[in-house]
């Protein structure tokens, strides 16, 4: 007997998985410049504004995305997440002391 054994998982780049990886770009942009605003208020401002923008583009890739590992990048996007709720954070810190230090 010959069996077949197929794969659910979708191989390569699909539209979901390009889309979760843009929100994970803009989330690690926004840890970055977050992590190197120190007291900048401009900077700050930048971290604050890609990170809730990672936020918001991941968390419309989870409403739409299908189970994990079918390449609907839903794993991906839950990542892009974590990463861009840090960066928010990040900015926001670095906002609060530049607002203290003058």
């Amino acid at each position: 007997m010959l069996s077949v054994v197929v794969s659910l998982a979708a191989a390569g780049i699909t539209a979901g998985r390009a889309q979760s990886l843009v929100a994970l770009a803009v989330g690690l942009v926004s840890v970055v410049v977050g992590g190197l605003a120190g007291a900048r208020r401009g900077r700050a401002l930048v971290a604050l504004a890609m990170g809730l923008i990672g936020v918001v583009l991941s968390g419309a890739r989870l409403a739409s995305a299908g189970p994990i590992g079918t390449g609907s990048g839903r794993l991906g996007a839950i990542v892009a997440l974590a990463v861009s709720l840090i960066g928010t954070l990040l900015g926001g810190l670095a906002l609060a002391r530049s607002r203290r230090t003058g």
